[in-house]
């Protein structure tokens, strides 16, 4: 078994409970450490656009963050910073809302991804907190895939049962959660101090039939930039969502750490460059 067939195995074996590694307040020596233990890298990528008049712009960003926390924790992972900003435009319309193109976002998860492999790292782990995003990741990971080096991409797995189990109000349309009574709720359980209840607002706009498949400006549909009823909101509400989601990411994570370890070796220096 070379090298990089080692390391991956050691994806798997890693997974037993030495807990994270956070990239930021690490040296090189202990990259180079987690690289060889075969530790799987861990993105949060978030977002940075309007929650409403009530939640804080980074509101995609600090679920994804915290998300990545718990699965990098069950599978040893070596954390990487959060990415702060990603493929919003749907909500340029309101002040405060920052969005990258598709291709910046694909371009930034696959250069990542290769800075990654160059090192060392088995695979990337990327845990998606914003709808727009999805997309541009799912098209980096099959970039990477190219030359054999292997993404998951985590888009919070069962929220819509989970929040039909937890919430007391209907979402605004089918898997669309936003500034509404989840997203309130898990902010209130994370970082209750950037939640302003007080300025919780309900609002149901008539969702058109092609939201997602074209483009479409969310402040025309709701000026105060909330779809669905935030004031139902709760603390224990939001762990709840969290707890289960955390359990279902983790086992996506865990599944694919297994796929990676029977994996054979790749080249991810052969990753083309996106598209122009």
């Amino acid at each position: 078994m070379d090298a990089k067939a080692a390391s991956r195995a050691g994806a798997t074996a890693s997974a037993i409970s030495r807990g994270r590694s956070e990239a930021a307040s690490a040296t090189w020596p202990e990259a180079g450490s987690a690289c060889r233990r075969g530790a799987p890298a861990v993105l949060p990528f978030g977002a940075l656009e309007q929650h409403g008049p009530h939640l804080p712009l980074s509101t995609d960003t600090i679920m994804a963050a915290w998300l990545s926390e718990k699965v990098a924790d069950a599978v040893d992972g070596w954390l990487l910073p959060a990415m702060p900003l990603g493929n919003t435009s749907a909500n340029d319309g309101f002040p405060g809302t920052v969005s990258l193109s598709f291709d910046t976002v694909r371009a930034i998860a696959t250069d990542v991804g290769r800075s990654l492999a160059r090192s060392g790292f088995p695979c990337l782990i990327i845990v998606n907190g914003d709808w727009g995003n999805r997309a541009a990741l799912g098209q980096a990971s099959r970039d990477l895939a190219v030359g054999g080096w292997p993404v998951l991409v985590v888009d919070y797995p069962g929220l819509a049962e989970v929040a039909s189990a937890v919430c007391e109000t209907p979402a605004a349309g089918a898997g669309f959660y936003h500034a509404d009574e989840v997203e309130t709720s898990v902010v209130l359980a994370l970082h209750p101090e950037l939640v302003h209840m007080e300025r919780a607002v309900a609002s149901y706009p008539l969702m058109p039939a092609t939201l997602g498949s074209t483009p479409t400006d969310l402040a025309r549909l709701s000026p105060s930039g909330v779809f669905g009823d935030p004031r139902t909101a709760a603390a224990t509400k939001g762990r709840a969502i969290l707890d289960a989601l955390a359990d279902r990411a983790i086992g996506l994570a865990r599944s694919f750490l297994s796929d990676v370890a029977a994996m054979g070796d790749g080249d991810p220096t052969a990753v083309p460059p996106p598209a122009p």
